[in-house]
């Protein structure tokens, strides 16, 4: 019985993926070890949205530590093949869109074979065999695939056009997983809030000649074509202890969606969290970038979900450095999270990325954008602690859904806070907890100076991580 290692890395939806690859692994007769060094095959299900820089990395670092043949999975354009072949020219390969195969793939590389597995194919990603990382929670895509068409962005080119899971493939994933003791259900997708779209092809403009084909494809429409509120409507009907965390949903479909996403978030199944990427408090960088919709309609949408939930969680995205981003756009996106305060801001560089628009614009110097990375951090900060403090003395419920290191654990409350707690607890339960203290990434239902100076320095590195 061969042994397989597989490492997942980038968003959620490529851990899912992992996830499934293991399962059908493991359904075909093959193990699944934790132990990299004790595998006949190493799978690296890499991401590469975001650059290259980190999959070459992982990359380099596998091939010489151990002597397992190397299959890398995940986001892998044409361009990233080149790269990757030449730090390892036996590397096999397999894209998104034929994780189904991973079986008979891994097969023939055991046999000695190299295999390029690259075609687009529509497949569901949903109700397949499923190894979770951590039993209680089940990561769920809506989907597969995006919408938009933002011009410093590859998902699409890799992903292809948005192709919805029906209601009822989502709730019977969902039924399956809590009956197995899944207790918080993580919707995930390119973008979340872009369910149902595919749909309703009159929605839907694009200038790819590919798109407008797979757009031709698109014959199975639902009677009651569902979208993000009717979904989540749908799975908080299903029987059971769990919370639902909604993924990433772009601003113009919160936009679009306002009035029945709130309607619909005052269900208590539903974790008060809003993932809404802004990417920049300009609307003339909104524009370049291609993003349909107006710092205003991202400040209306903050503005009406804090009204009807005063405590909760708002993460946001931001891009520093887009192309010919002026210092004024720049103070711009400053002053917006000043006036919005979220409660997280995850901060990345613009990095060009092949065979989109972005990459052909005139690029920001490589120091100012650091400069701009640095300042930027330090508003983030500022912010992040202020708002955390507000929960210092809360009393109330987390769920446990992690194990923190060196005797912590870490749970969730309502507004998916990130709590950290002392002591011994099992994955699943439900504590109830005092804050006392509060840091600028985490909320801590003890107070710092109960861990030992070792205790603490690992979970200082934690926060970070």
């Amino acid at each position: 019985m061969e042994k397989i290692h597989i490492q997942s890395h980038g968003c959620s939806n490529n851990f899912h993926e992992g996830e499934v690859m293991a399962g059908l692994l493991e359904e075909a007769g093959y193990k699944i070890t934790k132990d990299p060094y004790e595998a006949e095959i190493i799978i690296l299900n890499l991401c590469t949205v975001k650059g290259d820089h980190q999959a070459i990395k992982t990359l380099k670092e596998t091939t010489k530590q151990y002597t397992a043949k190397i299959i890398a999975a995940g986001c892998i354009l044409e361009s990233t093949k080149k790269v990757l072949r030449e730090y390892n020219p036996s590397l096999s390969l397999l894209n998104t869109h034929n994780i189904n195969n991973i079986a008979k793939i891994v097969e023939a590389v055991i046999e000695g074979d190299v295999i390029e597995s690259l075609e687009k194919n529509k497949i569901v990603k949903i109700n397949l065999p499923k190894i979770r990382i951590n039993p209680i929670i089940n990561i769920v895509p809506v989907g597969n695939g995006c919408t938009s068409a933002c011009t410093y962005c590859s998902v699409k080119l890799i992903k292809g056009y948005m192709q919805s899971y029906s209601v009822e493939q989502i709730v019977e994933e969902v039924k399956r997983s809590i009956q197995e003791g899944a207790k918080e259900i993580y919707l995930t997708g390119q973008d979340t809030g872009a369910y149902g779209i595919d749909w309703k092809k009159e929605n839907v403009k694009t200038e790819r000649a590919e798109e407008k084909e797979q757009l031709k494809q698109i014959t199975q429409i639902p009677p009651q074509a569902a979208e993000l509120p009717e979904l989540l409507e749908a799975l908080t009907k299903i029987p059971g202890e769990f919370m639902i965390r909604v993924g990433m949903t772009s601003p113009n479909h919160v936009y679009r969606h306002l009035d029945r996403l709130i309607a619909v978030y005052h269900h208590p199944k539903i974790y008060k969290f809003l993932h809404i990427p802004v990417q920049s408090g300009s609307n003339k960088v909104l524009q370049d970038m291609k993003r349909p919709y107006t710092v205003e309609q991202y400040k209306e949408c903050i503005a009406k979900f804090k009204k009807a939930f005063p405590d909760i969680t708002i993460a946001t995205d931001i891009i520093v450095g887009f192309p010919e981003e002026t210092e004024e756009e720049f103070e711009e996106t400053i002053k917006l999270l000043e006036e919005t305060q979220t409660d997280a801001i995850n901060m990345s560089r613009f990095s060009k990325r092949p065979g989109t628009l972005a990459a052909k614009m005139k690029q920001v110097p490589t120091n100012i954008v650091k400069e701009r990375s640095k300042r930027l951090k330090v508003v983030e900060q500022k912010i992040i602690s202020a708002r955390n403090a507000l929960w210092n003395g809360w009393a109330g419920t987390v769920l446990v859904d992690e194990y923190g290191k060196n005797k912590t654990m870490i749970g969730r409350n309502y507004a998916y806070k990130q709590v950290l707690l002392k002591g011994k607890y099992n994955l699943g339960e439900t504590v109830d907890v005092t804050i006392e203290e509060t840091g600028t990434y985490d909320l801590r239902a003890f107070k710092k100076e109960q861990l030992t100076s070792q205790e603490e320095n690992a979970q200082l590195i934690q926060i970070r991580t």
